[in-house]
């Protein structure tokens, strides 16, 4: 069976490379009489790739430890669930993965209404291109990164799955990682494509035929890294939810890009102008895509992440360099027959290209940061990565000027001035307010009370919008659009304060014994054993009070899991709160009981997690049935 697969997916690869060789032909020719059997050759493709996944995800779900990767990531103790989402916890299987997810996304675009607008030459085009680049992640699959491979004799129980992955958020957040990277290469493919062809006057703008693919694979990849923030925050037991870790900023980097086109094509839709621009900045969000897992599987960095090289790391970096050479070539050459020159600085228009500057500005710094152990090795002989503070101390500042420019942007006019200087100046004085506040408060350092009080004021500035603008209420894309902006405005809120502000000790107690963190004091009650059928554990009960009423109780965890008996994990306990949330995790404890705990003090950190929920849902308000011609919102951002 599993040999059965591997031919599904070297037959995949075939019928890829062979229309696409048949669609440079077409092209070459001027024809496109083939079209409907690249159409249909698309859809075998995804019809073999998908029993090649379910195989797989029969063998997890069966213990099929014949079965390499089986073997490696399953075990007798696991239960189904997490046993069906190994499929995405090593290198070969999250590949798989997200290749079947880029298949999927094609077979939606091509039985879509945007699909049907296109000219059969854009079609052709945007096969060959789609059709590339399928072949290149199976061509992977066949060669370095089989997930098929075979063990003889097969061991009768597998090594079991990393508990760090044993987490409800890592059941989602890969996955929806690899959704985001796949369903970029919808737009990024067709970008280029209709570039290409330049047919945009005959079938309307590509940024609106592919909106709604754009729009999903953006809020998947914004759920992908919200949910890994809260998986590291919670599982990790360190208290926090971003450690600059090369693996997390791989993922950091396409969402800046993604999100500075967003504002882009807001010009583009609206004003006719940056095409060039937002052809480059599509294909290279695909690109980035394909950098962060360059990143997590070539070894050139090191992480708690990543896979290790695998073969695979010198094809993915060659990959990238011809993918970005043709996407650079092709948006230097595209004419747009109507394209307009920008309007001054001082406009909506200015400050949306500024913003997106900002935008890949970060995008180049975590880059440049995240890879500065490869650069180093130009000139030491012991290269060392760029540690947390550098990127707080560089990124936060043009964090806090997104949030300023997010606070602006929308009393701007598009030719240029305030439109409306009377509630522009209720946003400033709310700001100012916020500021006051804060400090107030003992916030006084400057970066978080320069967050904080812009994402206030932009709280306050869109709830004023929406209040006088009844035009705003009945636009399903402006509510998305400002939907996210709020969301984006408590993550910002709550990034300000529960970084610079949290209070942390590391200390040995003994039973009955206390400590004070902030106002609140930790009381250690009592030690707990017990096993369960995967892990024996210790359990330190604890007490929270403030001023002497209770706050609730905390058990936090140590576990030795029996298939990693080199290595204990924490589990963490918290104690929600809008405000303060209480974080205590179990470092260890001695024959007499005492044990050592990390007790924190998080303010605002749930903030994060809301502001981003709400990143994630509001998009799905934007999504609507394409139409040839759009007339949009003057004021949706």
């Amino acid at each position: 069976m599993h040999l059965l697969a591997y031919l599904l997916l070297v037959a995949s690869l075939m019928f890829c490379i062979g229309f696409g060789t048949i669609a440079v032909m077409q092209l070459w020719q001027g024809r496109t009489l083939v079209l409907p059997w690249m159409e249909k050759a698309h859809l075998m493709v995804t019809a073999l790739m998908t029993v090649s996944s379910l195989i797989l995800l029969w063998a997890l779900v069966n213990f099929d430890f014949s079965n390499s990767y089986v073997a490696r990531y399953t075990s007798l103790d696991l239960s189904t669930f997490y046993r069906m989402t190994a499929f995405w916890a090593g290198q070969a299987g999250s590949l798989l993965f997200w290749a079947w997810s880029v298949a999927i996304f094609g077979v939606f675009f091509l039985y879509s209404d945007a699909y049907k607008a296109l000219s059969e030459g854009t079609k052709v085009w945007f096969w060959l291109i789609f059709l590339s680049v399928m072949a290149f992640m199976l061509l992977l699959l066949t060669s370095w990164s089989n997930p098929f491979t075979m063990i003889s004799p097969a061991p009768r129980d597998g090594n079991g799955l990393n508990p760090l992955l044993q987490n409800p958020g890592m059941i989602f957040h890969p996955p929806l990682l690899f959704l985001g990277y796949g369903g970029f290469a919808i737009p990024g493919c067709l970008a280029l494509a209709q570039a290409l062809n330049g047919s945009v006057k005959q079938e309307g703008s590509w940024t609106a035929i592919s909106r709604n693919f754009t729009l999903i694979a953006w809020l998947c990849l914004s759920a992908g890294i919200i949910l890994g923030g809260w998986w590291a925050y919670m599982e990790l037991g360190w208290g926090g939810y971003w450690a600059w870790d090369p693996v997390e900023n791989a993922s950091l980097i396409p969402w800046l890009v993604g999100t500075a086109f967003l504002h882009t094509s807001v010009i583009e839709s609206r004003r006719n102008k940056l095409h060039r621009i937002n052809i480059f900045l599509m294909a290279l969000t695909t690109i980035s895509a394909f950098f962060a897992t360059y990143l997590v599987r070539s070894g050139v960095v090191d992480s708690l992440h990543a896979f290790g090289d695998g073969g695979v790391g010198t094809p993915l970096l060659i990959f990238i360099i011809l993918f970005t050479g043709i996407s650079l070539l092709t948006a230097l050459q595209y004419k747009h027959p109507e394209s307009r020159p920008l309007s001054e600085p001082a406009s909506r228009e200015g400050f949306l290209v500024l913003t997106a500057w900002v935008l890949l500005a970060l995008g180049i710094i975590i880059l440049v940061a995240t890879m500065w152990p490869v650069f180093s090795k130009f000139w030491s002989e012991s290269p060392l990565g760029l540690e947390p503070a550098f990127y707080n101390r560089v990124c936060l500042p043009l964090f806090v000027v997104i949030s300023a420019l997010l606070m602006v942007c929308p009393w701007l006019g598009w030719k240029g001035g305030i439109r409306d200087p009377k509630r522009f100046g209720i946003v400033l004085a709310s700001a100012a307010v916020a500021a006051g506040v804060l400090i107030s408060m003992g916030y006084t350092l400057p970066m978080a009370v320069a967050g904080g009080a812009t994402a206030i004021a932009c709280l306050a500035g869109i709830a004023l919008l929406f209040a006088t603008e009844p035009a705003m209420r009945r636009s399903m894309r402006s509510i998305a659009a400002y939907g996210v902006h709020v969301g984006l405005a408590l993550t910002v809120l709550g990034v300000a304060i529960s970084g610079p502000y949290k209070q942390e000790q590391q200390i040995e107690l003994g039973l009955n014994e206390s400590v004070q963190v902030g106002s609140y004091t930790f009381t250690y009650k009592q030690l707990n054993q017990g096993e369960t059928r995967a892990y024996i554990f210790i359990e330190a009960d604890l007490e929270v009070t403030r001023n002497g009423k209770a706050v609730g109780p905390m058990h936090p965890q140590r576990r030795l899991y029996h298939k990693f008996p080199s290595s204990a994990f924490s589990e963490a306990a918290t104690i929600f709160s809008l405000g303060n949330e209480m974080y205590a995790t179990l470092l260890g404890a001695n024959e007499g009981h005492k044990a050592t705990l990390k007790l924190s003090v998080n303010p605002l950190v749930n903030w994060v997690w809301i502001g981003g929920t709400l990143m994630c849902l509001f998009p799905l308000l934007g999504l609507s049935t394409y139409r040839k011609r759009e007339n949009g919102d003057p004021d949706a951002v």
